[in-house]
């Protein structure tokens, strides 16, 4: 059921969020990153597979955007502008796409999670970076 997919992705969400900052903070908290390697490759491969899911389920509203103007493309014959017209109203006003808890999901919507955990990820490095220098948090950035 979609109620089903919908908890899914939350879930797969909130992991997201909770996943980019603790692995900024275990990056610059532990004491050999190189130690850690493995870890950490491995929370950098589960946060871009999160993210390539995401991205994957806004193609499916993108692609459903297309729809009216294909079906406007095909000629069905003599005299059937008006049912074609018809048609092509009833797909556009159905709006067809991926929904999570009734809102339509979007590449732009993912683009800008994207964007703003950019900006949370620099943030917390140059946090992190800038208290290796003072007596705190050592990055291993050489700083």
């Amino acid at each position: 059921s979609s109620n089903a997919i919908d908890h899914c992705l939350l879930t797969l969400f909130i992991v997201l969020v909770f996943t980019v900052p603790c692995l900024l903070i275990d990056g610059g908290l532990l004491e050999s990153p190189e130690a850690n390697a493995a870890f950490l490759v491995a929370s950098i491969m589960v946060t871009c597979g999160i993210l390539y899911a995401l991205l994957l389920a806004a193609t499916i509203s993108e692609k459903c955007a297309r729809v009216p103007a294909l079906i406007n493309a095909i000629s069905f014959g003599e005299g059937t502008e008006g049912e074609r017209q018809a048609t092509v109203d009833y797909v556009t006003s159905s709006a067809a796409g991926f929904y999570v808890f009734g809102m339509r999901l979007t590449t732009g919507m993912v683009a800008k999670l994207i964007y703003v955990w950019c900006m949370v990820a620099v943030g917390t490095l140059t946090k992190l970076a800038s208290a290796g220098g003072h007596g705190g948090v050592s990055f291993g950035m050489g700083v």
